[in-house]
């Protein structure tokens, strides 16, 4: 019969358990039956609605989320661009203020810590806005507003926010007073006679109460109150970066201590941080931005001094009495110099000892002295996968050296069909392509150049990579001397990963 019509005839019933059951329907089974879960019901209507809010954000606090997540990108790179250019001796004033923070800053990654880093001697907040004029202090506290806004750590906004205050204090003092400048002078000495001995806490008291004073109806000074109410600000901002201060100091003595202790006990007996802003790399300034608009009139100055003075980037090798300062050296100089620096380009001075270096043998009939340089270091961005994923244009990774151009002054050599020649020195045994650096760093070798007399032999360290030997505009490889000047210019061979 027809299962249509025998289901119509029993009345679409399920067949009795004695009839052959249909191969292709469902298996029934008394024992087991599909049944409504037994889940309790929410308690509560609220607790419901709650549980969904949280589990599911609205577009308003996704794009919060975004913005937050995207400020702590920001704020990470920056703090990570500080460290390196402070480790390179490059630093810029907010590079000093921010690396000074990490030692007591809870976001720190641990994987950007450096175990030289709590070594390294910075100067103080206050010291870093001595040495600044108006312009300089201005490009500043641009840089700090910038933390202060991406900031999220209560203490650490804090403390960019006493740096505000001191950089607005310092460039109010800096600027030509007016006629109102004598009420300010002549209540000087008398508002610091009262702040400088208090404390964080009889400060916010006192401000408290001139505020009250402010604000009410009988008759006072107001340019007096005004001015100490001004005044209590720069000095309750002093405090708190004191506090912040000694916080750093506890915290890298206490990291001291476990690596060495007559290190850890030395730190501990000094005030924690240089008297003073240590020079900064040659090709920095201490501006906060190196704009080439500034560069000429830098060179400019640098080649009038010369002549009374050692060349800029050699202050620190000047000491030396045997120095060339020929007129013939002094001339080429000059004439390096005027070339000017661009863009990606920095001065490099970076000069070693000569390993195993001896008298030479000509120092009896020749005045040994010393070679005059004028040396780049070519710096750049390597967009590689990684870079690519986490960096942008807006912000860039760090930058990397990417060669070197050298400039050896020879002009008064005795044998002048000899020409000065270099080589490359590997400390530790260490030859061509092996690395012992550790993960995340580079080799460094010296390289040495060799001349006749009357000149000693000169070495630099440079980053150990592979030379790009080609000869492309403007990354060509190319070592001459001519007309007294020796020069090795190189960059570095670019690597590309291939799947």
């Amino acid at each position: 019969m027809d299962p249509g019509r025998q289901a119509m005839i029993n009345g679409w019933k399920s067949p009795r358990k004695d009839r052959e059951r249909d191969i292709t329907a469902p298996r029934y089974d008394a024992a087991n039956r599909i049944t409504k879960s037994t889940r309790q019901p929410p308690s509560s209507t609220k607790s419901n609605t709650a549980t969904t809010a949280s589990r599911y954000l609205t577009q308003d606090q996704q794009s919060e989320q975004f913005v937050a997540d995207e400020d702590k990108f920001v704020l990470k790179q920056a703090k990570k661009k500080a460290d390196i250019r402070v480790r390179e001796q490059r630093a810029k004033p907010i590079d000093y203020l921010a690396f000074g923070l990490r030692f007591i800053d809870p976001g720190r990654d641990v994987f950007d810590d450096d175990d030289a880093d709590v070594e390294i001697r910075i100067p103080a907040p206050e010291a870093v806005l001595q040495g600044l004029n108006e312009a300089q202090l201005k490009e500043l506290e641009e840089d700090i507003r910038s933390y202060h806004t991406l900031e999220a750590n209560l203490r650490n906004r804090e403390y960019w926010s006493a740096l505000l205050v001191l950089c607005a204090d310092r460039r109010r003092i800096l600027k030509p007073q007016g006629p109102e400048g004598r009420t300010v002078n002549s209540v000087a000495s008398d508002i610091d006679r009262i702040l400088s001995p208090k404390t964080l806490e009889q400060l916010e008291a006192l401000e408290k109460q001139i505020m009250a004073k402010l604000q009410s109806d009988e008759p006072i000074d107001t340019d007096y109150w005004g001015e100490l109410l001004k005044s209590l600000l720069v000095y309750k901002a002093k405090a708190k970066l004191k506090s912040v201060c000694a916080a750093i100091k506890d915290a890298r003595v206490e990291m001291l201590r476990k690596r060495d202790p007559e290190k850890a006990q030395a730190l501990e007996a000094s005030s924690g941080f240089a008297a003073a802003v240590p020079d900064l790399a040659p090709g920095s300034t201490k501006h906060a931005s190196t704009k080439p608009a500034s560069r000429p009139a830098a060179l400019t100055a640098a080649s009038q001094a010369s002549s009374s003075a050692p060349p800029a980037g050699t202050a620190r090798f000047a000491s030396a009495e045997n120095e060339d300062f020929s007129q013939a050296t002094k001339a080429l100089y000059d004439r390096e110099v005027a070339r000017g620096v661009s863009e990606n380009e920095e001065i490099f001075a970076a000069e070693e000892a000569v390993p195993g270096i001896q008298k030479p043998l000509w120092a009896d009939k020749y005045r040994p002295r010393k070679p005059r340089y004028f040396n780049r270091v070519l710096m750049g961005y390597e967009w590689n996968k990684y870079n690519q994923t986490h960096y942008d244009h807006d912000n860039p990774p760090p930058k990397v050296v990417q060669g070197y151009r050298f400039n050896i002054f020879y002009p008064d050599l005795i044998d002048k069909t000899k020409a000065p020649t270099f080589k490359i020195i590997r400390e530790h045994g260490r030859r061509k392509g092996e690395s012992f650096a550790p993960a995340g760093k580079e080799d460094t070798c010296l390289i040495r150049f060799i001349a006749g007399p009357p000149y000693e032999d000169i070495a630099f360290r440079i980053v150990d990579r592979e030379w790009d030997y080609s000869a492309k505009k403007e990354r060509g490889f190319k070592s001459s001397f001519d007309k007294g000047i020796l020069q090795l210019h190189f960059q570095f061979k670019k690597i590309y990963y291939r799947k």
